[in-house]
């Protein structure tokens, strides 16, 4: 798969899976945008991908604000003049049920981030994504389809549920402009993000390990194989789709 040429700009980079993601698009020719809070991880990642000898263009933002999100556009035009490729990773967790007294509160915070910002950087990039008839994929997740383990981070299945179905609809409205939209459905995937969480994580990694069917937890570098085929020429049928990758959580 080459992105030679391509300007891929991918949200929540500094770690995980959008860091990984940003790292293999290097490798693949492409010039990447990195966007986090955390300008020393984003540092490192930077270097990463710079070791491919392709343009990176550190962002150091918060999706969830509008100033921020503008500013994000705006940098990846004036540094790469185009757009080919957008990857919403940005996103949080936390823990509160229907019974908290915080569920207001962390659903706030929660929808601002993984939904709201969504709909605000896909508004503003779109018109972009239109004149190169690139794509998107947009990082949703398991806890959008199951009750399994879930019920305490209500908020966060809910805002991946909505997400599930904002990516079917801009699928729609976009396929007439050659524009792909697409979801990729993570289980439990070895990063830093219960560290980024709203509140405590209740289930730890090697909890999640031992209800999982295969008995295993995913690398990011698994989530950014299936991003970076989903963003290529090799997809070039598929729009509206979720691609669940979870070691089978699914089946319990």
């Amino acid at each position: 798969m080459s992105f030679a040429n391509k300007v891929v700009l991918i949200t929540g980079s500094s770690s995980g899976i959008g860091a990984a993601a940003a790292i293999s698009f290097a490798k693949e020719g492409a010039n990447v945008v990195i966007v986090g809070r955390k300008e020393h991880k984003l540092q490192k990642v930077k270097e990463e991908c710079a070791k491919s000898g392709n343009g990176v263009l550190v962002v150091k933002a918060d999706v969830s604000n509008e100033e921020d999100a503008k500013k994000i556009i705006k940098e990846t035009i004036d540094k790469f003049n185009k757009l080919d490729v957008l990857v919403n990773n940005a996103g949080i967790a936390g823990m509160s049920s229907i019974l908290s007294d915080n569920v207001l509160s962390v659903y706030d915070t929660i929808m601002n981030t993984n939904l709201r910002a969504v709909v605000h950087i896909t508004n503003l990039a779109a018109p972009y994504l239109i004149k190169t008839k690139g794509n998107i994929i947009n990082i949703s997740s398991v806890a959008a389809k199951t009750t399994i383990i879930i019920s305490p981070a209500l908020s966060y299945a809910v805002s991946k549920a909505a997400l599930d179905h904002f990516t079917r609809l801009v699928a729609a409205e976009l396929a007439s402009h050659g524009v792909r939209v697409n979801s990729i459905s993570p289980g439990p995937v070895r990063t830093d993000f219960p560290d980024n969480a709203v509140g405590s994580i209740v289930a730890s990694m090697e909890d999640l390990k031992k209800i999982v069917p295969l008995g295993r937890i995913s690398e990011p570098e698994e989530i950014a194989d299936l991003i970076l085929f989903l963003a290529s020429d090799k997809a070039k049928a598929i729009t509206g789709s979720d691609y669940v990758s979870d070691n089978g959580l699914l089946l319990k």
